[in-house]
């Protein structure tokens, strides 16, 4: 049996460059190695869908061949969004969905994101697989599992169409990046009562015009400018698989995750008195004041989507949020990310105003930097944050929190060094009430990571 590439069997997903390490021959090894711990968990068919990669068809009828030579049938939901193959498994009944997708990565780049029963795989499940077709651990069935094509896009509409509700018509700026999310959302909102102002909405697994990546400011450069150039009010912009949110203001300002989540919980909250809110460790020190004002009960947690979704799933919790952009609804929603449902959340409070630009500005706000990485070899960013841990002082620190990295409190704002999950950088983060605090944070960071791994190049 063909073993794929070790490299590619991420901690949340699959994901590998196309035609070198993630191979037709790997994908479909991996789909019999699903289709094989499917059936020891009793499930019976997988929906798969894939994204507008030019890879995408290839790839998901290898995965499709692999599966079904376990016996297990495969439903085939097309070229979709992400969080419509996570609305296939509940919607068809299988409980069990692969979508074949490289998100935000770039064009030569795919991969999958998995969930068996209702789970959603990652970290040691992951690595379980390829454990699996190391030991020949397969089930090879008699008589290969069905193949069939079902179109969930009408239903996934309707959906959101019956449980979101705008209180007047807006006119809105909408950049898809050419990701398979321009397949659904201009309909979904032109249905919603929303006039459009479409950038890139043809999907084109080329990407011609700007990476597919909303989280980082200069793929928001066309939003901006039609914002400026045409009498539309708000700017939503999706990532390359659909299964997260950029938002921009009128005037040009981007409304980070983090501060879009203050407006979902107090939203959610209203609905669900004392709900548990959920937040990875890179987001602003402002949510949780900000829930607790609200009645909420805000919990910080680690940083990565798969990781997110089981402690939503554990706590029972109504909504979370990562400062990436990903935003899982429980409440009126199934508890995925996704990125088209959450625009359409958002868009439901904002009508309740005659402007939406003041609702968005009024959010606290704080001075604070992108995500800066250190880049270094594999297996050395858990190893410089592993010593900071251990050895580091932090001077005039109220609290040290150590879930995901190192996240430092002050009185006066945070800094944050977390190895990476995907690639080999230590991801960095500083916010603070001002410019002289963010300084002064940012030195003590500085100082004591030079203190336990010198020569380091770093980025601020």
């Amino acid at each position: 049996m063909f073993v794929p590439a070790p490299e590619i069997f991420k901690a949340y997903d699959i994901r590998g460059i196309v035609d070198k390490t993630l191979t037709v021959e790997a994908v479909r090894a991996i789909g019999h190695a699903l289709g094989s711990e499917a059936v020891a968990r009793k499930q019976q068919a997988i929906a798969v869908g894939r994204d507008g990669r030019l890879s995408g068809p290839a790839l998901a009828g290898a995965l499709a061949d692999g599966i079904r030579a376990a016996g297990v049938d495969v439903i085939d939901v097309g070229c979709v969004p992400t969080p419509l193959t996570y609305f296939a498994a509940y919607e068809l009944g299988t409980n069990s969905c692969v979508s074949v997708t490289g998100s935000h990565n770039p064009p030569d780049y795919n991969g999958l994101k998995m969930v068996l029963g209702g789970q959603t795989l990652f970290g040691e499940l992951i690595q379980a697989l390829r454990q699996r077709i190391i030991d020949g651990n397969l089930v090879t069935a008699a008589i290969p599992g069905k193949l069939t094509q079902a179109d969930v896009v009408p239903a996934y509409v309707s959906k959101i169409l019956g449980d979101v509700k705008l209180s007047r018509p807006m006119k809105i700026v909408m950049d898809c990046g050419n990701g398979v999310a321009g397949a659904v959302a201009p309909e979904l909102f032109k249905r919603m009562g929303c006039e459009l102002v479409e950038l890139f909405c043809e999907v084109d697994g080329n990407f011609p015009n700007h990476h597919p990546d909303p989280s980082k400011p200069e793929n928001l450069a066309d939003v901006i400018r039609a914002l400026r150039d045409t009498d539309a009010e708000i700017g939503l912009a999706f990532d390359g698989d659909g299964d997260r949110l950029g938002v921009v203001t009128k005037d040009g300002e981007i409304i980070f995750p983090d501060r879009q989540l203050m407006l979902f919980a107090e939203d959610v909250l209203s609905r669900v008195p004392g709900g548990e809110i959920i937040y990875d460790v890179k987001c602003t020190r402002n949510l949780a004041g900000w829930i607790t004002a609200r009645g909420g009960k805000p919990t910080m947690w680690n940083t990565g989507h798969a990781l997110v979704k089981a402690k939503l799933k554990e706590t029972g919790a109504p909504l979370a949020g990562e400062m990436s952009g990903h935003v899982f609804f429980k409440e009126r929603w199934y508890g995925f990310d996704d990125g088209l449902y959450t625009g359409a959340r958002l868009l439901e409070i904002v009508s309740r105003h005659a402007d939406a630009n003041p609702v968005l500005k009024g959010l606290p706000d704080a001075v604070s930097t992108p995500e800066l990485n250190i880049k270094m070899n594999e297996g050395e960013p858990f190893a410089l944050v592993d010593k900071l841990k251990a050895e580091a002082k932090f001077e005039g620190a109220e609290s040290i929190l150590t879930i995901d990295g190192v996240r430092v409190e002050y009185a006066d704002g945070f800094g944050l060094a977390r190895p990476s999950n995907t690639t080999p950088v230590v991801v960095l983060r500083f916010e603070a009430d001002n410019e002289a605090a963010i300084a002064r944070i940012q030195a003590d960071f500085r100082r004591a990571i030079e203190g336990v791994w010198p020569g380091v190049q770093l980025p601020f």
